[in-house]
């Protein structure tokens, strides 16, 4: 009996450790948090719950919303930046992660702390006008604005959002002087462009598109590298006139860093493939959103290039956040 129980014996080790690959690879075990850093009903956040749906119907486990507003987006970067490294933590951003990480000090570096996984989508933005401004386009607000320094005042969601900083590039490279007028969000600054009390904004397509279309504001060029799909007759700011210039909103996945690249690489290829289906393209471009997809590494260099693109823009305007 001896020769025999040592042959079992041996045959459930051998079992056990192949075993255990297989379950350490079992990948959800349990439902995934999808941490959104701003208040429900964003556009980031409305992104997010369309991804969630999807991913818990492809995985097999609930992927629940968790709304961590606060300090611009960093309180609940910095939570999903601690997070455990199981991809049971994962966090959706906006561009707003590289215009952070230009203005502050973080608890956590943005480019170690958390991996890419995918960006999802780009919503471009659109450099909109009162009706009233004599300038219909690039050329003819550069133009106005030189004869006119100091005296056009562009409109922004805060003092360091991505609009602020679209407009402080846009001054730096057509070398124009115009004023910066914050508000507390993106609403009341188009609210004050749509009453003629600023004279232009730079707006998400999505915010801008249905005042657009009403005639209640005049695109003048879109800032984004190629024509949004919401608005091809509308050129953008590079090819008018400012060579280079390019302002994205983007959004993307992020994971705890340090997450097993198996972990990493199923995400990506769960959530590319959600994104790219026709569903989601239909859903993402009635919020003014193109469907994007891609790699890990082409996501990390857009951060990367974004933040020290910004970086750049904060020290020659010499924005500071009080």
């Amino acid at each position: 009996m001896r020769p025999l129980s040592l042959t079992v014996l041996c045959l459930s080790l051998i079992l056990g450790i192949v075993a255990r690959p297989g379950q350490a690879q079992t990948y959800p075990s349990k439902p995934i948090r999808l941490i959104v850093p701003f208040a429900p009903g964003g556009g980031t956040d409305i992104l997010a719950r369309l991804i969630a749906q999807k991913l818990a119907e492809s995985m097999g486990q609930q992927v629940a919303v968790d709304n961590r507003a606060g300090a611009g987006g960093n309180i609940g970067a910095e939570l999903a930046a601690k997070a455990a490294r199981d991809g049971n933590t994962i966090l959706m951003v906006s561009a707003s992660y590289a215009v952070n990480a230009a203005l502050y000090k973080l608890a956590f570096d943005p480019l170690k702390d958390l991996s890419p996984v995918t960006q999802i989508a780009s919503v471009p933005f659109v450099l909109v006008a009162h009706p009233s401004l004599p300038a219909s386009n690039v050329k003819e607000l550069i133009a106005l604005a030189r004869a006119r320094p100091g005296q056009l005042n562009y409109a922004s969601s805060g003092n360091g959002s991505a609009p602020h900083l679209a407009g402080a590039l846009f001054t730096l490279m057509t070398n124009t002087q115009m004023v910066h007028v914050p508000y507390k969000g993106g609403a009341p600054a188009l609210v004050d462009v749509l009453a003629g009390q600023v004279e232009i904004l730079f707006s998400t397509v999505v915010q801008g598109l249905p005042h657009i279309r009403s005639g209640k504001l005049k695109p003048i060029a879109v800032g984004s590298m190629k024509r949004s799909a919401s608005l091809p007759q509308v050129a953008t700011i590079d090819e008018s006139a400012v060579a280079g210039y390019d302002v994205t909103n983007w959004f993307g996945v992020l994971a705890p860093g340090g997450t097993a690249q198996p972990i990493l690489a199923q995400l990506n290829k769960e959530i590319v493939r959600h994104v790219r289906s026709t569903d989601l393209t239909r859903q993402f471009a009635a919020q003014g959103a193109e469907a994007v997809g891609g790699s890990a590494t082409g996501f990390a260099q857009l951060i990367r290039s974004d933040i020290e693109k910004y970086t750049r823009v904060v020290k020659a305007a010499g924005i500071k956040i009080n």
